[in-house]
Formats: C-alpha cells, structure tokens, sequence
C-alpha cells in the first residue's frame, strides 16, 4: 500500500510518501513541504497548495491520502488555515478517486510511539527509525507527514476489518427484517 501523508498547513504543508503493509519494514519514497508565502492572498496561497500535492500526486501515484484530521486549537486563525489546506489535500485525492483518510494527531502519535500525548522530537525519532532514515525529516511538518503515512498503513487493517464487520451485521439486520415486514402484510384476499 503506498500512502501520501499529509500534514494540513497553510505556511508549510508537510508531504511524505510511505509504501508498505502492517507488520513488514515501511519505505519512504519522498518527504518534503509546500511552503506558499504569509503574505501572498488566501486564494493565491491555496492554490500553490493545490499545485504542489497535485505535483506529489503525478509524480509518486498513491493508492490512498492520509490527512491529519484538523482539531479545535485556541488560535482559530491557525485552525481555519489549516482546515483549509487539508480541504485542498482532500479535493486533490477526490478528484482522482483516491480513498481519504482522516487522522487525529493523538491517533498518530499513538500509532508511531504508543503514547498519544507523544512530542514532536518523538515523533521525528520514531520515523526515523521505522523508516531507517539517517535523520530525522526537517521541519517536523514532514515527519509529521510521514507519521500520518506510517498511521494509515499500520491501521487500515484494522478500520478495514471493522467496516466489513459493520456492513456485514447491516445485511443481516436487513435480511431479518425482510421476512419481519412481509408477514406483517394482510394475506391477498382477506379482509380484516
């Protein structure tokens, strides 16, 4: 499975791509930021957002887009930035019909380190490691998007084995009803 994390930003928006399966050595095959500029417009800086996934998009192919799912923070200028680069990462995957998943940054952390309340040093420490890479990826948005990558692969499994499950108890429910509502219904001919 190969995953392109990102890490939502408006200043640096962490990419990185992560092939492999649960329970097997991981690969990075790209890490890196789309950096747009503070002081350009709004629009003009989504776009460059825009323009850089679909660049990673072409160039790497996923099968699937991991976004960090944005959370409440104090300060809603940050949180509405960020809400907006991850709607640009996700439109980007949805136009080519590649599946997206959202991440919490605790469900990350957890994943990676075992402990969500994880800093970004042990993040960085821990891609490092599962990756083998020589250091940790600078700046931490792009540890941190390979963390998102990281995540998806080792619990796709999982959320996969759960939803079948779901649909699976929904079409018995379903079946068992089925037979429930037509007995329900006055034989043809008589009258109550």
């Amino acid at each position: 499975m190969r995953v392109l994390g990102v890490d939502p930003g408006l200043t640096r928006c962490g990419v990185g791509v992560v092939e492999g399966v649960a329970g097997r050595p991981l690969t990075m095959h790209g890490v890196g930021v789309v950096r747009t500029p503070a002081d350009a417009e709004l629009g003009q800086r989504l776009v460059a957002i825009e323009q850089g996934i679909e660049q990673w998009l072409d160039e790497y192919r996923p099968e699937f887009v991991a976004v960090e799912r944005v959370f409440s923070q104090h300060n809603v200028r940050t949180v509405m930035g960020t809400a907006q680069a991850s709607a640009v990462a996700m439109l980007c995957a949805a136009r080519r019909g590649i599946p997206v998943a959202l991440h919490t940054p605790s469900e990350v952390k957890a994943a990676v380190t075992g402990n969500g309340r994880a800093d970004k040093a042990q993040v960085g420490a821990m891609v490092t490691r599962l990756l083998r890479l020589d250091a940790p990826p600078k700046p931490a948005d792009a540890a941190d998007a390979l963390a998102l990558a990281i995540c998806h692969i080792w619990r796709a499994p999982a959320r996969n084995r759960l939803q079948q499950a779901v649909a699976l108890h929904a079409s018995k429910a379903a079946s068992q009803q089925a037979p429930n509502h037509a007995s329900q219904q006055a034989p043809k001919g008589r009258t109550a």
